[in-house]
């Protein structure tokens, strides 16, 4: 269960990357997880502004043709 993590499963898992890794690729795999967030964010706020130019497309669209529409 992802819930029940604190801190000393934390630090046990530092510790196990500490010792996998060493302390002198720790800012190196630090840079590239910030950067693979990073470039993630970017991802889905590019995703959601093309959502919403869609939306607005659409609803322009929308809007024109119930002013073309003849009255009944």
């Amino acid at each position: 269960m992802l819930g029940g993590i604190g801190m000393p499963e934390l630090l046990v898992i530092l510790v196990i990357i500490l010792i996998i890794f060493g302390a002198g690729k720790l800012p190196d795999i630090g840079a590239g997880l910030g950067k693979g967030i990073r470039n993630f964010k970017k991802a889905t706020h590019e995703i959601s502004e093309e959502a919403a130019e869609s939306a607005r497309k659409v609803e322009k669209v929308e809007r024109l043709e119930e002013k073309s529409k003849p009255a009944d």
